[in-house]
């Protein structure tokens, strides 16, 4: 991967991991799926008229805004709301790289390594150890949701990749009018009505419609465009690990600005998890390069 594209996935998961310290405060002013149709409001207009129509299918367009509008922010923001912590949902959620790579393969029609076996199981087993200490600020619901999320991150990437080499900006803008619609319904039918709704929105601080801006901007239009474009010009393989770098950044900020506690346990599945990140990513250059040196 060239530095420049690094520099970009380094740019993109700084401010996805910080970005959880946001939706945590901006959650106590807005329900979770009113929050996520905000923010994909916000990322549809006005921008949508500057820019053109991608050239890819409806149909990929609505799997793609279906998939992160819904499953993966929408569900996620819920799971946030009350039931797990934002340092530990970042963390969880780069469970997509095991979904990104499953998909790959499966479509791809190869079948599961060794190592990626080994890679699984020692993610999985932090996963065990978190499911194990849930209390009151992260409960076993909240693990699950957020593991859904992660799969329909996946989900999600797989689209994107099938999309080819289209303008990622403009594919992200344009997806974004599939999200909202059903997340509107959602926080219509089950977070209070219009009249909430509305009074919702006209009482919300000027802060909560920065963090609303900054998701709908910062992580939408800036995040998943090039995230998107880095899918289209990078082996799956390669890119889905960088944001193992996003629980650092996210339990990093979570403990500074949220005083979110460190124990012991979270640092260790923590560990744990990105380890087996660092497997899956790193294993197949590591058994070459001993190859080549015993041969």
């Amino acid at each position: 991967m060239p530095l420049s594209h690094l520099l970009l996935a380094l740019a993109i998961v700084a401010v996805w991991g910080t970005n959880f310290v946001v939706i945590k405060i901006s959650l106590e002013a807005f329900p979770p799926f009113l929050f996520a149709a905000l923010r994909y409001f916000f990322a549809l207009l006005p921008i949508v008229f500057f820019v053109p129509r991608p050239k890819v299918s409806w149909r990929n367009l609505c799997a793609y805004g279906l998939a992160t509008g819904v499953g993966q922010f929408g569900v996620m923001y819920f799971a946030i709301d009350g039931r797990i912590s934002p340092g530990l949902a970042s963390l969880v959620i780069q469970t997509q790289v095991f979904f990104t790579i499953g998909f790959a393969m499966f479509f791809a029609k190869e079948g599961l390594k060794r190592y990626q076996v080994v890679a699984v199981g020692v993610a999985m087993t932090g996963l065990g150890i978190i499911a194990l200490h849930t209390d009151a600020s992260t409960t076993f619901m909240g693990l699950a949701l957020v593991v859904f999320a992660g799969l329909s991150w996946g989900a999600a990437n797989t689209v994107s990749r099938s999309a080819g080499s289209i303008n990622m900006f403009s594919y992200v803008v344009w997806a974004s009018a599939f999200s909202i619609p059903p997340l509107f319904l959602i926080s219509l039918f089950f977070e209070g009505g219009w009249e909430h709704m509305s009074s919702t929105m006209a009482s919300a601080p000027l802060g909560a419609w920065l963090g609303v801006l900054w998701q709908s901007w910062g992580n939408t239009l800036f995040g998943y465009a090039a995230w998107g474009w880095l899918l289209s010009k990078h082996p799956a393989a390669l890119v889905a690990p960088t944001p193992l770098l996003v629980p650092i950044f996210g339990m990093g900020a979570s403990a500074y600005f949220l005083s979110e506690p460190l124990p012991t346990w979270k640092i260790l599945a923590a560990g744990l998890v990105i380890a087996g990140l660092v497997v899956n990513l790193f294993w197949p250059s590591l058994e070459s390069k001993i190859k080549h040196h015993l041969g």
